[in-house]
């Protein structure tokens, strides 16, 4: 291995710094050695090799063959104490572990752990004295993903090359930035990093550095750099997450599917009767609900010191005279029913005094503070996560909501930006809460996944509707998959600018915005389709939200697949997918619009969507390697293949079957499931479906060489399970029943 490529040109041209006597120190890091001679110490398992100068503390990283997959970088890997690396020293190596003193150039010493695993290794650096630290490597010279919602405001690319942050935290305008993920990703370089922090964070990812720090802090105890292929990446990543405290949750089966969301159907203007009588009119007309929010003006409204979410077990006795009665409905028609919650309580609202009393708020100065934020009006207290009897006490008042018959939440607090809140303190309820079952649908969050989906920053007609894609491809690359797009259409009630909803261009709208929201982990409904004026917007709404009420099952295998392994299955961006195509690179900006995915194993979604959406019924679309068939037509390409200027007109299904090519559908008049196998895979290839409870599996395996005379055998049971063949497509329908494996073999 040519040592020196991971090098800066400078030091490689300097003489090696010798010993009086060249020191090796062989240990077992993973099967691997830890070296430390001629100025150089170096680390080298089976999948890497860690290369450390100790002149300056200058490190990259190579593969076991010896290419390179980052150098280090030009002058010093570490920052500390007011100064840069000068010198390192080896302490002491152990089994998978390393210790490292550092002394900077101000005389200043840190030490600097290292834990080595098969596809990452931990740096905790503990400076003498607190202060500011940043931990960097050279630059990348491939595409980089990853930040969440900072990397889909006010950016026109998911690529982040180029990003820069030295304050990176939660609710940085431009934008509402609450979903927080400083993990990145440069899948062709087989590159991952993230500084696990709750503080303020410091983000380069530039041509001349990967840096990753923190702006104050005693100690930076986490710090890891993920290397392999995007699958080894992603399982390592998620076992960090869980180990450090981010925890990752199992999610329900119900949020993946059609949901209903009041404020986007009725604003504020909720009521018992507003919201029963659009419910029903959406199940008469055949729309597949399986959940509904109640986000706001559920809480008494006579007083306006109760007016917030943190109402818990009051309603308006006006406006929601038999809540019980109310609840009870709409579980009878199958629907889990969630209400609006967040953290903040109205500084005269009923809990607050306790609050102050017992220190369960946020604190400035050692006083509680109410803020002046967003929502709701009057000045609030927050809720201090950190607190465990704070969390408690909150959990036992949403109790209430519980006990009367609530399945779960819409978390939502937003414009909180003068506030001095660590990341992740909103992850403590929704943590207590998951614990106890219930459903969550999460806005804020840092790093683990304490929800069931993960929802986008408010998306509305007046946007710049790249915003949605962006935002959810970074998602899915930060590890957060299983996405929630927000309310087809979003909100109308809130003073927006916008053409009357009988125009042509809010009826284009309505109809695409639904056909991208359907290709997603999950997504709800709000104001009617009947209000456009248009039988075919009624017609392909529909038929976006039965496309996904069909797909739920699949949909959720797949973020049970996610959940398991750490790779979003549930969204799968191309170039984690195939992170050996060039191809897949540059397409997912506001120039191109390739903004495609894998939705699980067997679907390519490619939703005509982006900011041009009512002036094109063509996109360019990518297909990778493989057969990959229509969805529609049954058409069948074969990749890699651009198809150019490809015809995705309104009503048009924006999918194509490929991969495992095995889709589990769900009939949506009496739940029963069939598989469809297209005629795409053949021997050696087995599908995995996880079943509603998240535990019950299925396997469907491919023993056939050819699609002409195919038996498809239960192969719990033992018998021959009858089929039915599309005439059109060739493809293979059989009843599924949970817990059975089914095999095709080469018929008789």
């Amino acid at each position: 291995m040519n040592m020196n490529k991971l090098l800066p040109a400078d030091l490689v041209a300097r003489p090696a710094t010798r010993v009086v006597t060249a020191f090796l120190l062989l240990a077992s890091v993973c099967g691997a050695q830890v070296q430390d001679q001629d100025g150089v110490i170096s680390l080298a398992t089976p999948n890497y090799r860690l290369i450390i100068q100790k002149q300056g503390f200058c490190f990259g990283f190579a593969r076991a063959d010896g290419s390179v997959i980052v150098p280090a970088h030009a002058t010093n890997g570490l920052e500390f104490s007011g100064g840069a690396a000068a010198a390192t020293q080896l302490k002491a190596a152990a089994a998978d572990k390393a210790v490292l003193e550092v002394t900077n150039d101000q005389g200043a010493k840190a030490t600097v752990e290292l834990e080595l695993a098969a596809h990452h290794v931990r740096f905790s650096v503990t400076p003498a004295t607190p202060g500011k630290m940043v931990v960097r490597t050279g630059g990348l010279t491939a595409p980089a993903y990853g930040l969440s919602d900072h990397a889909a405001f006010a950016r026109t690319t998911t690529d982040v090359t180029g990003y820069s942050d030295e304050k990176f935290h939660a609710q940085e305008p431009p934008g509402h930035k609450r979903m927080v993920s400083n993990f990145v990703i440069c899948p062709r370089q087989g590159l991952a990093v993230v500084n696990m922090e709750k503080t303020l964070k410091i983000v380069r990812v530039t041509a001349a550095e990967l840096a990753q720090g923190t702006v104050d802090a005693a100690r930076m105890p986490a710090l890891y750099y993920f290397l392999g292929t995007p699958e080894q990446i992603y399982a390592d990543f998620l076992q960090a997450r869980n180990r450090e405290g981010y925890t990752v949750y199992k999610p329900k089966y119900e949020f993946f599917g059609v949901g209903w969301e009041a404020f986007g159907a009725l604003g504020w203007k909720t009521n018992e009767k507003t919201v029963t009588e659009n419910v029903e009119r959406y199940l008469a007309l055949g729309y597949p609900l399986s959940w509904m929010v109640v986000g706001s003006g559920f809480w008494p409204n006579e007083d306006t010191n109760m007016c917030a979410t943190t109402s818990f077990g009051l309603w308006d006795k006006v406006r929601y005279p038999d809540p019980q009665r109310f609840i009870a409905h709409f579980k009878a028609e199958g629907l889990k029913v969630f209400l609006g919650l967040r953290i903040s309580f109205i500084k005269d609202g009923p809990y607050s005094a306790e609050g102050v009393a017992k220190g369960y708020f946020l604190k400035e100065n050692g006083v509680a503070k109410a803020y002046k934020i967003a929502f709701p009006k009057l000045p609030a207290y927050l809720l201090d996560g950190e607190n465990p009897a704070a969390v408690q006490c909150y959990l036992g008042l949403c109790q209430k909501w519980i006990d009367a018959g609530v399945d779960g939440f819409k978390e939502d607090l937003f414009g909180y930006g003068v506030v001095k809140m660590r990341d992740g303190n909103i992850d403590h309820v929704n943590r207590g809460l998951m614990d106890k079952g219930v459903f969550i649908m999460g806005r804020n969050n840092y790093l683990g996944s304490a929800c069931d989906i993960h929802r986008f920053e408010d998306f509305n007609f007046d946007q710049n509707q790249d915003r949605g894609p962006l935002n959810g491809l970074a998602f899915s690359y930060s590890g957060f998959p299983c996405t929630y797009p927000d309310i087809v259409g979003g909100t109308f009630g809130e003073g927006r600018k916008m053409p009357p909803l009988d125009s042509p261009r809010m009826q284009k709208y309505m109809m695409r915005v639904a056909q991208y929201d359907a290709v997603h982990p999950s997504m709800a409904v709000g104001m009617g389709p009947w209000n456009f004026s248009s039988p075919q917007v009624e017609q392909v709404v529909l038929a976006a939200a039965q496309l996904h009420g069909r797909l739920q099952p699949y949909i959720y295998s797949a973020a049970m697949d996610a959940f398991e392994t750490g790779f979003p299955w549930s969204m799968a961006p191309l170039p984690l997918v195939y992170p050996d195509d060039p191809q897949v690179a540059g397409r997912e900006n506001s120039t191109v619009r390739g903004y495609e995915w894998l939705l699980g194993p067997s679907l390519l979604a490619c939703p005509l969507y982006g900011d041009d959406y009512w002036q094109t019924d063509t996109r360019d679309v990518y297909l990778p390697a493989g057969t990959w068939m229509d969805y529609d037509t049954g058409e069948r390409h074969q990749g890699p293949k651009l198809l150019k200027a490809f015809a995705l007109p309104c009503g048009k299904q924006p999918l194509f079957v490929g991969g495992k090519g095995v889709l589990v559908l769900r009939d949506l008049r009496t739940d029963a499931l069939t598989a469809k196998v297209y005629p795409l895979a053949t021997g050696g290839s087995t599908y995995r479906f996880t079943h509603r409870d998240g535990t019950t599996r299925s396997l469907i395996t491919h023993d056939n060489t050819g699609w002409t005379n195919v038996t498809v055998t239960d192969t719990t049971s033992g018998q021959p399970v009858p089929t039915e063949r599309e005439a059109k497509t060739g493809v293979l329908k059989f009843p599924l029943t949970p817990g059975h494996n089914y095999r095709l073999t080469d018929g008789q």
